[in-house]
């Protein structure tokens, strides 16, 4: 992707807090630049996904520029393949990655979804051979990863920031497009709606939605469960340094979309993310305000919020949540794991632990090793990070992490 334009991204000195720069800016079709800050961690890795195959092999999906990455090449212009590596609950790490996806040009962040049937969904936008800036892209594929309907296919050539889901059989990707220069973080923009296209187990497209057309809103997140997805985006204010955040829920067997709405008011700009919890029949959505204070909601599948957990540790950006039951888990900005007790109706902050390893806003997930174990892969510009968490170890949350302090 063509990083044309150096720009300076307000980062905090240890690395660790979210650059919150936009993805989509590197496809600015309105003004052909490339909105891209100097110095930003995803030119070496974005973005991380997961799926299991039939003898319970997990596949960690991850776009990287090179292992060890080198970061952008010299022209400035990001160099990511999409990597695979393979993992058991009796490894200790995850085994030798291999390259899944090679073109010029870049293939990030990479979003991976996995249906009922095993077949799986790979999409991200792709530098490679598109008119526009980037193009979105997926492939699917059968557990194995052999192809089905392989890459390349367009979602849509100059769409960006997409995400995918598996909902039932059916795929959905949820994606921006275009992008609209000024406001936004560092002055760099936003994008310009979000929309979905849903496909069958065969990757042919069913129906395409617009949630939000031609309006600022973009940065899209989505999260399946067996008959709905969550779609979570932010909405420009203008003349503001946060955003809002809204969801809404799709059902792609019909088409049918709840009515979009705000879930918050000040939101940190790109820093939210979403998971499915089956024990309890909900959506969990993490999030961080403009304030520097971490929120979490219960969504159901009508898109109403029956649970909120006001205040907690800051969030990180493109941080899995990981689920055990009726427990959640994710990152925190203060370099600790967060775990949170859930029931169909409350949210509870019920300990933290510190992690061995630095967060980044490049993107990392959490694999489950058992239900008091879970191994954590970070990506970052040193390559990939990894790192066990014993459950059991928590300790109970102090008042300045509920806010009482």
């Amino acid at each position: 992707m063509r990083a044309t334009c150096a720009v300076l991204a307000l980062v905090a000195a240890c690395g660790l807090l979210p650059v919150a720069s936009p993805a989509g800016a590197k496809s600015a079709k309105a003004s052909g630049a490339v909105r891209v800050p100097k110095g930003d961690m995803r030119a070496y890795m974005h973005g991380i996904g997961a799926t299991i195959d039939a003898r319970g092999v997990t596949t960690v999906f991850f776009s990287s520029s090179g292992l060890p990455p080198r970061g952008a090449g010299a022209d400035g212009n990001w160099t990511h393949d999409v990597y695979i590596a393979r993992w058991t609950p009796q490894q200790r790490n995850l085994g030798r990655p291999r390259i899944f996806i090679r073109r010029p040009e870049a293939q990030e962040p990479v979003s991976v979804a996995q249906n009922d049937t095993g077949r799986v969904m790979v999409s991200f936008e792709d530098g490679w051979n598109t008119p526009n800036e980037v193009s979105q892209r997926y492939g699917v594929y059968t557990s194995a990863l052999k192809g089905v309907k392989p890459y390349p296919n367009d979602v849509l050539s100059g769409g960006h920031s997409g995400h995918v889901a598996a909902v039932g059989s059916r795929f959905v990707v949820f994606y921006s497009n275009d992008w609209v220069d000024g406001g936004g973080v560092d002055n760099l923009g936003t994008g310009n709606g979000v929309y979905v296209k849903t496909y069958d187990a065969d990757g042919s497209l069913q129906r395409a939605i617009d949630v939000a057309p031609r309006v600022r809103e973009w940065w899209p997140m989505i999260a399946g469960s067996p008959a709905r997805a969550l779609l979570v985006w932010q909405q420009y204010v203008s003349g503001e340094t946060y955003a809002r955040l809204k969801v809404a829920t799709l059902d792609p067997a019909t088409g049918a979309l709840s009515d979009p709405r705000v879930i918050a008011g000040h939101v940190r700009y790109y820093t939210y993310a979403a998971s499915y919890v089956p024990s309890i029949e909900r959506f969990i959505v993490v999030a961080t305000d403009d304030k520097g204070s971490g929120f979490a909601q219960l969504v159901d599948a009508n898109g109403t919020t029956t649970a909120t957990l006001s205040c907690m540790p800051a969030t990180i950006r493109e941080a899995g949540v990981a689920v055990i039951g009726d427990r959640a888990f994710t990152p925190s900005q203060d370099g600790r794991l967060l775990h949170l007790k859930l029931t169909s109706s409350s949210i509870e902050l019920a300990g933290t632990q510190p992690s061995p390893v630095k967060w980044t806003y490049t993107g990392s997930i959490g694999l489950v090793r058992s239900r008091d174990q879970l191994h954590w892969v970070a990506t970052s510009p040193e390559g990939l990070q990894e790192a066990d968490f014993d459950l059991k170890a928590a300790t109970a949350p102090d008042d300045q992490d509920e806010c009482r302090g």
